[in-house]
């Protein structure tokens, strides 16, 4: 899938508190813009926990992206849970997904402490919204509030679910474990085992201009093009989407919640996409049936509702 097969060298950075540290010979992603042009690519990035500055690029897709960070602290990439960009923090309104705004800086999540909780599922729901990072790992991006979850201090938002009743999660996709979840019986006692976020050692860490070889990227997170990837493994530049796509990429992103138990601003903003030209459900329900969404199986009842959406945002009443 992998659109660059040259390899840029491996990153060594050297161990704190020294200086940050930038890699002359960083290979850039080449990808091309909506002109057709090459573009040098290269992003800033750090360990959430605490880190030297890295200088990152020559990927193609979130694996790639893992691969490269992993390559350039020297572990190994399944040992990242997840990106934030821009915030160290785990906050799940700036996790990396199939798009990087091309001034974002990374900030890459590493797998911390591992924990095994017993639960007892009282009510249908346990009240968890999934998501994944788009190389193997589901975690819980939210937790709703009087849940049987949120009265279980040790579940966190951003842990990672590793194993249900001793099956392995990795791999799964967030709506395979949502399925999962669902599916145990109410009254059933079950074993959920989850790996949580390293917890940072740093008071205040961030993007380091001072020292630094370049100064390019101090405006970070403010850029207007994004570098997206692809579902068929090709990585483009685009312009962000405007109010009214982002009101409505939201809203389908509440409506696979609702009805799923999953959150995906990708998924939602391949399907506000696969939404353009249509100009009713039915071609809504053909687009997506002739596309890889049909794997979800989708109710009639779900595209309804989508389509309604989509036609709310159309109109301005969502923006």
């Amino acid at each position: 899938m992998s659109l660059f097969k040259k390899k840029a060298p491996k990153y060594a950075p050297p161990p704190v508190p020294q200086p940050p540290v930038e890699d002359t010979h960083t290979q850039s992603n080449g990808v091309d813009n909506n002109n057709g042009q090459k573009s040098q690519l290269v992003f800033h990035c750090q360990q959430a926990h605490g880190s030297p500055l890295g200088l990152i690029s020559g990927f193609s897709n979130v694996k790639e992206l893992y691969q490269k960070i992993a390559e350039c602290y020297d572990f190994p990439p399944d040992d990242i849970l997840f990106c934030t960009l821009n915030t160290h923090k785990v906050d799940m309104k700036k996790l990396l997904g199939g798009q990087i705004g091309l001034e974002d800086f990374i900030f890459a999540h590493r797998k911390g402490r591992p924990k095994e909780i017993e639960i007892v599922k009282t009510e249908d729901a346990l009240g968890l919204t999934i998501t994944d990072n788009g190389a193997g790992y589901a975690f819980i991006k939210r937790i709703k509030e009087g849940s049987i979850v949120a009265g279980i201090p040790h579940i966190d938002v951003g842990d990672h679910i590793e194993k249900l009743e001793g099956e392995n999660m990795v791999g799964k996709r967030h709506y395979e474990v949502a399925k999962i979840l669902k599916d145990i019986p109410k009254g059933s006692t079950f074993t959920i085992r989850l790996v949580e976020p390293l917890k940072s050692g740093f008071g205040s860490i961030g993007p380091k201009t001072s020292g630094a070889k370049s100064s390019k990227k101090t405006n970070y997170g403010s850029g207007k093009e994004t570098l997206r990837f692809k579902a068929n493994g090709q990585a483009t530049i685009e312009n962000d989407h405007d109010d009214i796509s982002k009101a409505g990429i939201e809203k389908i992103n509440s409506l696979l919640e609702s009805f799923m138990g999953i959150n995906d601003t990708d998924l939602a903003t391949q399907m506000w996409d696969l939404a353009e030209g249509k100009t009713n459900s039915m071609q809504l329900a053909n687009a997506i049936d002739d596309s890889d969404l049909q794997v979800f199986g989708f109710t009639d009842e779900f595209i309804i509702e989508l389509w309604g959406v989509i036609t709310d945002a159309r109109s301005g009443r969502l923006s």
